[in-house]
């Protein structure tokens, strides 16, 4: 039996604070479940004081000191109260002094629980656009410790978007792809573990058969013929994130494989409205029945040709 995520989380993490004379920092650490289990109880973790805005200078001064911090954020929301030293000291730093601040930024995001409209965002689409940020969003175990050894020989802060639904995963998540599929789904973060049954809906309800690719690395983001070939071959694509739509990394991804490849992409991710609060107003990660419904909207839909996907 594999691991699941959360513990390849703590074993990484117990690993580099005992041996790489590493530092993990963040508020309530230690209480509330170890941060669902992913944090080991061992020397190296220092307890952030309740102020929300004051921990990533601590970890700032730990990067530069030497001791490529771990810096947990329990709550993605809580990037924009801690971002400003991020964004314009960390992110800065290798371009303006010549020297990088390698931060490993846990930001976790939950949804679905009734959690509120400040702790329940999914934000890397934000950090894509800073400059200086690496950003990626693992969902599996070996991902995690792909991404570990990306940080750990890069001086970049790194921006990794957790979600809770990925902390139980003990399963890798392969490309699928269809020799005759119609379609090519590419799905980011929490969308990953829904695409699977939107994909098995269209092809028993619709006979629409789908290919399925896994983004990881949001940035950098490197056109390979891994997510060119299958959407060249199906003439149609959708990007579907646990983001917002709007500005989003689905829109960002969609617009760059299309001019890449001259084929119509969809992007699709959370509603332009507030998240959370209760489950009537509920904003998630597209379901399988959403993801379903508008891949039957592009696949009936009129075949609109636009110059700018005519170029090749």
């Amino acid at each position: 039996m594999g691991i699941t995520v959360a513990e390849t989380i703590r074993e990484i993490s117990r690993e580099h604070l005992t041996k790489n004379n590493g530092l993990l920092l963040g508020q309530t650490i230690s209480a509330v479940g170890w941060v669902n289990n992913t944090v080991p109880d061992c020397p190296g973790i220092v307890e952030l004081p309740t102020a929300d805005v004051a921990g990533a200078g601590i970890a700032v001064g730990a990067a530069i000191a030497g001791r490529r911090p771990i810096f947990v954020i329990r709550f993605q929301d809580f990037l924009f109260l801690n971002s400003s030293i991020l964004v314009n000291y960390a992110a800065k730093t290798k371009d303006i002094f010549g020297k990088g601040t390698p931060i490993f930024i846990r930001a976790i995001a939950i949804e679905g629980q009734g959690n509120g409209p400040v702790h329940s965002a999914k934000l890397h689409s934000i950090f894509m656009h800073m400059p200086g940020f690496l950003v990626c969003s693992p969902m599996t175990p070996q991902e995690y410790k792909e991404i570990w050894k990306a940080f750990l020989e890069n001086n970049d802060p790194m921006l990794v978007s957790e979600h809770r639904r990925s902390f139980q995963n003990k399963e890798e998540m392969p490309d699928v792809l269809v020799d005759d599929a119609e379609i090519t789904i590419y799905a980011i973060s929490a969308a990953r573990f829904n695409v699977s049954e939107a994909a098995r809906i269209l092809e028993q309800r619709d006979g629409i058969k789908c290919n399925i690719v896994h983004i990881m690395w949001l940035k950098p983001f490197d056109l390979t013929e891994r997510l060119l070939a299958p959407l060249k071959r199906s003439k149609a694509g959708i990007v579907v994130d646990s983001g917002f739509e709007i500005c989003g990394a689905s829109q960002s991804i969609a617009y760059q494989l299309m001019l890449e490849t001259g084929v119509p992409v969809k992007a699709l991710g959370l509603n332009d409205k507030s998240v959370g609060v209760c489950p009537e107003t509920e904003n998630a990660t597209p379901d399988a029945r959403r993801i379903a419904e508008i891949v039957r909207e592009i696949y009936k839909g009129p075949k609109i040709k636009h110059p700018l996907l005519t170029h090749k």
